[in-house]
Formats: structure tokens, sequence, C-alpha cells
């Protein structure tokens, strides 16, 4: 796809990798912008700043990203590109984390983007094209060691991607799912060392990338190029893989 005179949503918008990638999108020439964030102030500070639309959105309730696609439609025309971007930490490894918090991470990271595809498969469907862009993670392919609500869910929002793929890669819908590991931004990982990047990366670089697989049609987006590896590795031989994340586990706690 390239992103001239495109529509383009990105939800989680207001900062990090959602306002680098508006920004990236507009200097390719798309026709409108809407970012959509759950701060609504914030939202609308960053797209006053970049010269796109903005307006507040909980993307864990339908409705509202219905409200978010049709008030874009309104503005701009038909959404060509969904980048359903939002997202959080969660607190936990797995018995300790509350079941609040493991409901929380999936309507985050899983549902949102179902309903942000329910929103705009329809018309896509009809047009014969679109393309949805899902943010999920490097710990969604492989595992942060610190979070098991975080890793199960971006590991189901690859899932879904790849069923988006299969179920309407035939309906000319493109999908790509993206999959950093470390970026400055708020969620940004405090220490090297324990597993969980090769590198923290700024949102510029990331949104670069983003650009190119978009172009390129990947399903992939990966902006941290050792983690195509990783996942080599472990379809190659994934008990192997699970022993040596096991050590790297007791490493990182012996370290603590």
């Amino acid at each position: 796809m390239e992103l001239k005179d495109k529509v383009v949503v990105i939800t989680g918008g207001s900062g990090g990798i959602g306002r680098a990638m508006a920004r990236a999108f507009l200097d390719q020439g798309a026709k409108g912008v809407m970012l959509a964030d759950l701060d609504a102030a914030a939202v609308s500070k960053a797209a006053s700043e970049l010269g796109c639309e903005g307006m507040a959105c909980d993307v864990t309730d339908e409705a509202q990203v219905i409200a978010l696609v049709e008030r874009t439609q309104q503005l701009f025309g038909p959404v060509d590109l969904f980048c359903s971007n939002a997202g959080a930490g969660g607190q936990g490894v797995l018995t300790d984390a509350s079941n609040a918090v493991w409901q929380k991470q999936w309507d985050l990271h899983v549902m949102s983007h179902l309903y942000a595809a329910r929103a705009v498969l329809p018309q896509m469907i009809a047009r014969g094209s679109g393309y949805l862009l899902n943010t999920a993670s490097a710990a969604g392919l492989l595992a942060a060691l610190g979070s098991g609500p975080y890793s199960v869910t971006k590991a189901a929002a690859v899932k879904l991607a790849e069923f988006l793929s299969i179920t309407h890669g035939d309906d000319g819908i493109k999908v790509s799912v993206l999959c950093p590991q470390g970026v400055n931004t708020a969620m940004a990982p405090r220490r090297l060392g324990d597993g969980q990047t090769d590198g923290i990366i700024e949102p510029e670089q990331l949104a670069h990338t983003v650009v190119e697989a978009l172009r390129a049609e990947r399903f992939y987006v990966l902006p941290h190029p050792e983690v195509e590896e990783y996942v080599r590795r472990k379809g190659n031989d994934v008990d192997r893989w699970l022993l040596g994340m096991r050590r790297l586990r007791k490493r990182s706690l012996s370290a603590q």
C-alpha cells in the first residue's frame, strides 16, 4: 500500500508509536489521518500539532470504535488503513496477576482489534480493498518474561491478525502485525540484558519500518530484525527454545 491520498485511523495515537506513525503517514501524503486515544486532551493536542484530526475513544468499547470510524468517514471518506495500536503493559506473571488484569489486557490487546475489524471490514470488502495494521509485540511471537497477561494477549493478537488475513485475504484485505521489542515510549523496558529487547529504538525509526512494510505488504512488521531469527529458531525446535527461555528467566531472577 502506498499511503498517498489514503484515509487512516490510528488508535493509541496521542504519543509514542501512534504519533510517530501519524507523522510518517502525513509525510507520505495521506489524505486524512484520524488519531484516537483514551486521553481526550492529549489526542487533541497531538492532532493540533501534527495537523490532523483527533478524538477520544475507548477502544475496549465497541460502540466507541464504531463512532470513531463513522466520524472519520464523515470527515475524509472511507477508511483505507486502520492501525489498531492502543496497548498497555500488564503486571504479574501468571498466578499473581488478578482476573481483572487478565481481562483488561484481553479487552485492550485482542477485543479492540476485533472491534476495529468489524467496524471497517464491511465497507472494505465491498470496495475490494483495505488494510488492517494491528500492533502486537515481539512478546506475542516469543515472550515477555515479566508479564504473563501481556505475552499471552499479544500472542492472541498475532493469531487474530493471521486469522483475519486467512479469512479475508481473498476479499482484497491486507493485514500486517507490528511486533517490536523496546521502543522509546512510556512502555519501554527500563533496563536491558534480560532478554526483553535487543535495544530500544526511537518511534520515528519504527514508523519508517512500518511505511516500508505497508508498501511491501508484509505480514510481519519487525522493527528489530533479530526477532525474525528468534522466531525461526523457536519454530525449528520449540523444546530447545523453551529450555533456553527457562534458563534466561533464571538468570533474570538471580540478577534482581
